[in-house]
């Protein structure tokens, strides 16, 4: 509001001083009259151009041409200059004469996040910890680690949140250090936004809003919804409410802010969105919210009530659609390429697609006369100053600013630890170079410590207590220092027992398994798990254990574990290596399984069995359970064989539930079932995999 009546007063002025200048019959007023314009700059690769959007008249009304930009640059603008940022460079161009200036190093190669602000722009390093202000004076200010998203304050501030040490950060206007007021807990999560013209700390990990100033924080207001620490929220408010997008369950919560200045808060607002949880945004204006979902490359719209406004279509290639809120309270998405520009409306949600390169063509006869179009490719040599052609009698100065002075590292990000059996693996993420290539990270934890590369990000610990909880601390050093370090969660490396020597024995009675103490690498016997198919689980604390029931048992695998303990009752628990037997089937009880079945025409199905006779005479019996009134089909069986068997009203879909009996002089085997739709012919298998239960039916 404040920038807009200041814009107001310039204009006011300006007519004002075009009304004199015309009543007294004198020249026109002076080009050097300066003023903060509205709209929009992007870059668009196709033309090697940028141009400015003018989101009231959705024209484009100015353009430079800037050659040789690389992929993904984006256009900022101050009062009197533009920029157009790359990775490797920071090109400067003149608004009023639309020539390009000069070129920049940037601190650091990655894509910033831009300002537009009053005293800037500004471009925020977020991984280097950098914070560069393009606008008079320029500067660059370093953070000392890595930043999470920025918010600006109606005088200029520029609010900033240190991830690693939970600074919470001001840069005021002209300033050129930083100053940190307020210190968020360990273990606390969050962004910033703001409310009211005020600074506020969105806490994820308290789920609550947290105010803060140059007197540290204020009250806290619960935001009455359970965030993730991958929330995404609205550098400001909607009408009253801050809109923060959930992408792990694909929601938009609009939360009442009335809490910060205690008055009555009404309920969050819960939208559901479309897409599967990759958003860019959300961008508040006056009364709208504003997102794109990814994955349909759509421009959403929202009023501060969750109500949806619009849908729009992002034409072009899909990628990742930039947004920007304006001066203009407008959000300008550009497309991946800078060749289409959706101008959302602050006010009413809707959305106007312009074609930037055919927008420029409908307004080139309209240019003013001697503006400048095309220019030549700026240099990032050291300074010197050149003479255009006798043509263009304008001199260009080109600029190499000083090299940013290294500082240490900022910290490693998402360092975690994985533990084994005496050992452990710890893993992160690259720490921030801050103008210096990394070249060692240093991992400590009580008791020791080791050194890797500056390209390595994980490491392998070998030869630590088993049952002793273990934090990991992982430092970056460069040639300017040691940074600060980040840690894992405590870890407790568990030892895993040997697999014990496990015997199986069956007699008339059942059977009996038996195993060796195994090493138990250093823990100690909670109890050995005891494993077997058709069988519960069981917990035993001896070296045997009997079955007397065959059903599930004969043939089966029988496996054996030990189970250990470091520590008290209650300490973590660790499950060793599997020891195996197989119990054998009893005194030549015939064992049968299903090998598959197959339809033989209408009626009639053919099961292809495998019986297991011990040497025995052995007789099957197959029966068909869905017609359990007919007597079953018996046939004398050994090995591999075929059984036919009707089965009237059934047809080539239906399904069939069959049971296979064998028995012979010392008695009956485990039966085998099969249940299915039977092949269509030609083959012996079925068209499910068919279920054979019981022990019996494997040797």
């Amino acid at each position: 509001m404040t920038r807009t009546r200041a814009m107001i007063a310039v204009l006011v002025a300006a007519c004002v001083g075009v009304v004199g200048v015309a009543a007294a019959g004198q020249t026109p007023v002076a080009p050097g009259l300066q003023f903060f314009p509205v709209g929009h700059w992007v870059y668009n690769a196709a033309f090697q151009t940028a141009f400015h959007v003018d989101g009231s008249t959705n024209q484009v009304d100015a353009r430079v041409a800037v050659p040789g930009v690389e992929p993904g640059a984006q256009v900022v603008q101050g009062e009197r200059s533009g920029y157009v940022v790359e990775r490797s460079r920071i090109t400067v161009f003149d608004k009023s004469t639309l020539s390009v200036e000069n070129a920049q190093n940037p601190p650091a190669a990655e894509q910033p996040v831009v300002l537009e602000v009053a005293g800037g722009p500004y471009l925020v390093y977020r991984n280097a910890g950098q914070v560069v202000r393009l606008g008079d004076p320029a500067a660059t200010v370093p953070a000392g680690g890595p930043l999470s998203e920025p918010a600006v304050t109606g005088d200029g501030s520029v609010w900033l949140h240190r991830v690693d040490s939970g600074a919470l950060c001001e840069l005021p206007r002209e300033a050129e250090v930083l100053t940190c007021p307020a210190q968020v807990e360990p273990g606390h999560t969050g962004a910033l936004t703001v409310v009211d013209d005020r600074p506020v700390l969105v806490d994820t990990t308290a789920d609550a809003l947290r105010p803060f100033d140059q007197d540290g924080f204020g009250p806290s207001v619960p935001l009455g919804v359970d965030l993730p620490s991958t929330a995404q929220v609205a550098s400001t408010t909607a009408g009253g409410r801050l809109a923060v997008v959930d992408p792990d369950r694909a929601r938009m919560h609009l939360i009442d802010t009335a809490g910060l200045d205690k008055r009555p808060v009404a309920d969050p607002v819960e939208v559901t969105l479309p897409g599967t949880g990759r958003y860019s945004g959300p961008v508040a204006t006056a009364r709208v919210v504003t997102l794109v979902d990814q994955t349909r490359n759509e421009v959403l719209t929202y009023d501060s009530d969750g109500a949806r406004r619009s849908v729009t279509k992002v034409p072009g290639k899909a990628g990742s659609p930039r947004l920007a809120r304006g001066e203009d309270d407008r959000v300008y998405v550009e497309n991946q390429d800078g060749s289409q520009v959706l101008v959302v409306d602050g006010e009413k949600g809707s959305v106007v697609t312009m074609d930037v390169g055919k927008a420029a063509d409908d307004r080139t006869d309209e240019r003013p006369t001697g503006a400048t179009t095309t220019t030549a490719a700026p240099e990032t040599t050291t300074p010197t100053t050149t003479t255009p052609p006798a043509d263009d009698r304008r001199i260009t100065t080109r600029l190499t600013p000083p090299v940013a002075r290294a500082t240490a590292p900022g910290a490693p990000g998402d360092v975690a630890a994985e533990a084994g059996d005496a050992s452990a693996t710890v893993r992160w993420d690259p720490a921030p170079p801050n103008g210096a290539p990394v070249t060692a990270y240093h991992v400590s934890w009580d008791g020791g410590s080791t050194s890797v590369g500056g390209g390595t990000h994980s490491a392998r610990l070998d030869g630590l207590a088993n049952g002793v909880a273990h934090v990991f601390t992982v430092v970056a050093e460069n040639e300017a220092g040691r940074g600060p370090g980040a840690s894992s969660a405590a870890v407790v490396p568990l030892g895993v027992a040997t697999a014990p020597d496990v015997t199986a024995t069956t007699t008339f009675g059942g059977s009996t398994v038996t195993w060796t103490e195994p090493d138990l690498r250093g823990g100690t016997l909670v109890h050995y798990l005891v494993q077997m198919p058709g069988q519960p689980d069981r917990q035993v604390t001896g070296t045997t254990t009997d079955y007397t029931s065959f059903t599930g048992a004969l043939g089966s695998l029988v496996t054996v574990r030990a189970v250990t303990r470091y520590g008290p009752p209650g300490s973590p628990t660790s499950l060793g290596h599997p020891g195996t037997a197989v119990v054998p089937t009893l005194l030549g009880l015939p064992a049968v399984k299903f090998v598959g079945v197959r339809w033989a025409g209408t009626g009639r199905a053919i099961a292809t069995v495998d019986v297991n006779t011990s040497g025995v005479p052995t007789t099957c019996e197959l029966s068909n359970f869905n017609l359990d009134n007919r007597p079953p089909v018996k046939v004398a069986c050994a090995g591999v064989q075929e059984i036919a068997i009707d089965v009237p009203g059934t047809n080539q879909t239906s399904s069939l539930d069959l049971t296979l009996n064998a028995s012979n002089a010392n008695g009956s085997a485990q039966p085998a079932t099969w249940r299915g739709v039977p092949a269509s012919g030609g083959g012996a298998g079925g068209a499910r995999r068919p279920r054979t239960s019981g022990g019996m039916a494997a040797w």
